[in-house]
């Protein structure tokens, strides 16, 4: 019996019609159409516009704590200076002196070692501030934000022991 335009023979001697079946099924399914392309760029846009602001918004905050870590530790650093020494260092003599003794006027019982390793820069490679006497409480640590101005919202805010609560 010999195949109809509805029957396809798949019998041992059939080796033109199979073939033919064969070739124009792969012909049909290889590669993607435009529009399924089309179609996984747009979810991928989709997808992408929400992660990006999420990580960019992580971003920040986590600058912000990295600065809040290093402002509690540098205030630590300087209760301890205070401690041995019953004054904290003046603004002249700076957080340098948490690192290495400071000459004018030498502190009486300076420790070996320093009271902190090094300092740290705040997120934005800037150094911490320092006042002392400051003029938001006995001390003042603090960075002024990514754009390195006093002032400023948002990541470029000020960021400084009188405020801390406010990050949390």
């Amino acid at each position: 019996m010999q195949p109809g335009p509805l029957m396809t023979y798949t019998g041992p001697g059939c080796r033109f019609c199979c073939g033919v079946i064969m070739k124009r099924k792969l012909k049909r399914q290889s590669g993607f159409t435009l529009l399924e392309v089309m179609v996984v760029v747009v979810i991928l846009g989709l997808l992408a516009s929400f992660v990006v602001p999420n990580l960019l918004g992580n971003k920040e905050k986590a600058d912000q704590q990295k600065a809040i870590t290093d402002i509690v530790a540098l205030e630590n650093a300087l209760d301890m200076y205070k401690l041995d020494n019953s004054v904290y260092p003046s603004t002249d003599q700076g957080l340098q002196a948490l690192v290495s003794k400071p000459s004018n006027p030498e502190p009486r019982n300076y420790r070996d070692g320093g009271y902190i390793k090094r300092l740290p820069t705040d997120p934005w490679g800037n150094d911490y501030q320092y006042l002392s006497p400051g003029e938001k409480g006995t001390i003042d640590v603090f960075t002024l934000g990514a754009d390195g101005q006093e002032g400023g919202e948002g990541i470029n805010a000020d960021i400084g022991n009188w405020n801390l609560q406010d990050y949390q």
